[in-house]
């Protein structure tokens, strides 16, 4: 139920295809995901930021599913920290949240990648209509990782994201573009969803199953892609500073998220 929710393919991307046949082979992929994050909770690396171009400016997706998983982090008592883009960092300060500049990937128990952008196999980075971003990446943090054996997530909703190199195949397949902008760079575990957004979502309600609490339980949708907006973040898609996120109103993005909570509460 979950997992098909957060893969509602509103914005037609190719994304629900690549969902469908990945679930075929990694059908637990969302409990996985959830073991994996509740199993190593002690300090945690989230990581977000996918700058549009011609712009190269942060979008609105990523950092709020990276924000609700830091919540949740410090929620079950664990330690988080977030590495992102100074734009991003404006807009999250409000919240309480503690930044990692230059992070050590043997300092943490899991790294996470919320909708961060991952190099394709010429070493460059592209955006979904194949346009090259040129801003510092963010995903040398995962290939060091991996090769301490740390445990990584990634939650992608395009294939050019940190995490898809795991399914290239299926990008390459599905997604316009796909051959060109696919992430060449993998994670333990794959969330794939219709907006990364609602990755992070989806594994945290996984996860509430698993603790018996709720989460996303005082989670405010709305009220933070405002917050982001104003901030000067842009919407990925329309590439405008509007209280929406992939060309999707907040209002949708709320329903989503209110969803997900009354599947929660309904099964606990």
């Amino acid at each position: 139920m979950i997992a098909h929710l957060i893969n509602t393919d509103i914005g037609d991307r190719g994304i629900l295809s690549v969902y469908l046949e990945y679930r075929k082979e990694n059908f637990n992929f969302l409990h996985n995901s959830a073991k994996l994050f509740l199993d190593n909770i002690e300090r945690v690396l989230i990581v977000t930021g996918f700058p549009i171009p011609p712009m190269m400016l942060a979008e609105t997706d990523g950092p709020p599913g990276a924000l609700a998983l830091y919540r949740a982090v410090e929620m079950l008592g664990g330690k988080a920290e977030i590495l992102t883009y100074p734009e991003v960092e404006m807009v999250l300060e409000p919240f309480g949240v503690s930044f990692a500049r230059v992070p050590e990937p043997s300092d943490y128990s899991l790294i996470i990648s919320v909708e961060t952008s991952g190099r394709a196999a010429d070493g460059k980075y592209y955006s979904m209509s194949a346009m090259e971003i040129k801003r510092e990446p963010l995903d040398g943090v995962f290939i060091e990782a991996r090769s301490l054996g740390i445990p990584t997530i990634g939650i992608g909703d395009g294939g050019n994201e940190i995490g898809m190199g795991k399914i290239r195949e299926l990008v390459v397949k599905y997604v316009s573009h796909g051959e060109r902008i696919v992430s060449t760079v993998e994670t333990d575990e794959l969330i794939v969803s219709a907006v990364s957004n609602w990755g992070a979502y989806g594994l945290l309600a996984q996860a509430s199953f698993e603790v018996g609490k709720n989460l996303l339980e005082n989670w405010n949708e709305r009220e933070i892609i405002g917050v982001l907006a104003k901030g000067g973040l842009i919407d990925g898609v329309s590439k405008t500073r509007s209280q929406s996120v992939d060309g999707i109103s907040a209002e949708v993005h709320e329903r989503i998220v209110g969803l997900l909570k009354a599947i929660v509460n309904e099964a606990l």
